[in-house]
């Protein structure tokens, strides 16, 4: 028999683990650097020591896990993971529902400054007829959905497993936004449930090459210029990717044992792929922001797990097979360090909506949630 059960949750970190977090950062054996270097080597000694002694002394987990735990939360069992998410249901009862979903280094924290605006629109200057219904899952393997309890976690599975827990909560026609690796996840979803997908929006989407010399002849020059940023992001920031997708459990070992080391590996994204005009990460995200994410998968001990579903993704021959076009309809909505180019979309998604913004980063819901919001209710308009 299956168990479909619904259970409450509250976050409840044993006081005993903050106590070892504490310690374990005051004890960390800082790494020297050369001198003159900066962030173009990866993240300075001397800024991760003062983010490690602020995270350590003075970043209050315990406010920061109330303010989650004052969103309704539940687990689910779906395939063998006990499946975490917040839901929040709006005042407005036909509302629409919209699964959103984080990528890496993300998690639900994400999403926290976008679930007022979403699910009570008039309270922040908007329309009741743009209310969502919102569920916000820790993807498998991630924070509270993991660790996984067994390999084989590819995409496809995930998306299947969030296909479900819609399923389960009674939502027959839901809208999904996705971004990093959830621009994969997200698109699957409306593969699996094309009937009931009303929409998937996505940021942060890759777009490939087809191949096709016409379509490369075409590209206007600042297409061509975005195409050069994504090979010059393959050839000197995709380490991480390189590491996770082929050695997840090599590096699984450091980022388990030490938290400055895991605060290195997750503040460096926020640094590289933030809003451009940003020096420091906490120029575009709040600095308190930032250490709830790196908590989060500190306590729950999802360095390597979340590393592992990258491996699943380099080994899955699907992910990589040709594709027919989704019928689904898809929005894209691309900030300055995205790379996705229109034509290349085109070939794989429905796109009826392409919005370009010239602020913000890969981080919308952190970096700028009311250009996200405003997107989302034009998207998802009318089309419940």
């Amino acid at each position: 028999m299956t168990n479909t059960e619904i259970r409450p949750f509250r976050i409840e970190i044993p006081q005993a683990d903050v106590d070892d977090l504490r310690d374990r950062l005051a004890r960390t054996r800082w790494a020297p650097e050369l001198p003159g270097t900066g962030w173009e080597r990866g993240v300075p000694t001397g800024y991760l020591r003062d983010l490690a002694v602020y995270w350590a002394e003075k970043y209050d987990w315990r406010a920061h896990e109330a303010a989650i735990n004052a969103h309704q939360q539940f687990t689910t069992t779906i395939d063998g993971v006990d499946l975490h998410f917040l839901h929040v249901r709006s005042a407005v009862p036909d509302a629409t529902p919209l699964l959103l979903l984080h990528g890496w280094p993300g998690s639900i924290v994400e999403f926290l400054d976008v679930i007022g605006p979403l699910t009570d629109p008039v309270a922040h200057g908007g329309d009741p007829a743009d209310a969502f219904h919102v569920v916000i899952p820790s993807l498998p393997g991630y924070g509270l959905s993991g660790p996984l309890p067994a390999a084989g976690w590819t995409d496809g599975r995930a998306a299947a497993a969030l296909a479900e827990l819609m399923d389960r909560l009674g939502y027959d026609r839901y809208g999904v936004q996705g971004g990093d690796v959830s621009a994969f996840i997200a698109p699957l979803i409306g593969r699996t449930a094309p009937d009931r997908v009303i929409g998937v929006h996505l940021n942060a989407l890759v777009t490939f090459p087809t191949g096709d010399p016409a379509d490369m002849a075409a590209l206007t020059e600042a297409e061509r210029e975005r195409l050069g940023r994504m090979k010059d992001w393959q050839d000197r920031s995709s380490a991480y990717m390189q590491i996770q997708g082929t050695r997840p459990q090599t590096i699984a070992h450091a980022l388990h044992d030490s938290p400055a080391g895991q605060l290195a590996w997750i503040v460096e994204k926020f640094q590289e792929w933030t809003d451009p005009a940003a020096d420091l990460p906490e120029d575009a995200v709040d600095r308190d922001r930032i250490l709830t994410d790196v908590s989060l998968y500190w306590y729950t001990g999802t360095a390597g797990s979340a590393a592992h579903t990258y491996f699943e993704r380099f080994n899955d021959p699907s992910m990589w097979a040709p594709r027919e076009r989704s019928s689904v309809p898809t929005a894209v909505a691309v900030f300055p360090t995205d790379f996705a180019i229109r034509r290349f979309a085109d070939a794989t998604h429905t796109i009826v909506r392409w919005t370009e913004f010239d602020r913000g980063g890969h981080f919308p819901a952190l970096e700028t949630p009311g250009l996200l919001v405003e997107d989302l209710r034009e998207f998802f308009r009318g089309r419940a």
